[in-house]
């Protein structure tokens, strides 16, 4: 129970503090907005210069409600670890961190879950809803709205070992601004949330469909939409395996690389 409560106060004190930066909220929301638009002119363009309306077994507007719902999972599962940590070593706070009674990736973990919170019902619900009104109901709606849940908490916790795969490299190189850039770059473009999986060459698709990054963006969609067979229970059940697989896989190594790269840590000297 104590622990629980530990949990509950740090997500408390992560909705308090979200709510406090409403600002950086809307501005958040109208970045969204331009990006979203430029999306829908360049794919009304590529569609337009295909001649068809399908492509690659997509319409356009598959292919946008794709993005769009890409889009608001994308400003669900933000974390800034990476930013955090290097900041933190710099400064020297992370001994800060590293004293306090609950393991760091554990308290880094929970201590994002209140901005989770605020995003998941200020972004994505609202987005989701304007997308079922403009499309007249095109998502549908049933047990796949809560496999879709289970598979965004799998997200979150896979898109988070990534982040603390890639933060910790800090420890050794001061600076991980670089890194980062990378490592955002190929999670959006190899988890089909710039660029839907379903476009990309057959053969590099089925090296994808492998790596851990489908799992953060493609699989919930394609379980939320009911594609690529996620409508039965025989082929939902590879997609959300798929994800648990790499939850623990990547829990696992996460752990690994973080009690080698701590005994890194020099802080003034130390």
């Amino acid at each position: 129970m104590t622990s629980v409560k530990k949990l509950t106060a740090l997500t408390r004190a992560g909705v308090m503090e979200s709510l406090q930066f409403r600002l950086g909220t809307a501005v958040t929301l109208f970045g969204n907005l331009i990006y979203l638009a430029l999306v829908y002119f360049l794919w009304k363009a590529i569609y337009d210069s295909c001649g068809t309306s399908v492509v690659n077994g997509m319409t356009f507007y598959d292919t946008m409600i794709y993005l769009i719902l890409a889009t608001a999972i994308f400003n669900f599962l933000e974390m800034f670890i990476v930013w955090d940590m290097s900041r933190a070593i710099q400064s020297g706070e992370i001994i800060m961190h590293l004293l306090k009674p609950m393991r760091y990736r554990r308290y880094t973990f929970w201590s994002y879950s209140g901005s989770h919170v605020i995003s998941f019902f200020l972004t994505f619900i609202p987005t989701f809803i304007v997308v079922m009104l403009v499309t007249k109901g095109a998502i549908p709606i049933g047990l796949n709205c809560l496999y879709f849940v289970v598979s965004l908490v799998m997200a979150l916790i896979i898109n988070f070992n990534i982040e603390m795969l890639v933060a910790p490299i800090c420890l050794y190189t001061e600076s991980t601004w670089g890194i980062n850039i990378v490592k955002e770059t190929v999670v959006l473009l190899l988890s089909g949330a710039t660029i839907p999986l379903a476009f990309f060459p057959d053969n590099f698709r089925k090296v994808v469909e492998y790596l851990p990054f489908r799992a953060v963006y493609d699989i919930p969609l394609t379980i939320l939409l009911k594609k690529g067979g996620s409508d039965t229970f025989e082929g939902l059940l590879p997609m959300l395996g798929v994800q648990l697989i790499w939850c623990i896989v990547l829990t696992i190594a996460g752990n690994l690389f973080w009690n080698h790269a701590v005994k890194r840590i020099t802080v003034n000297g130390g």
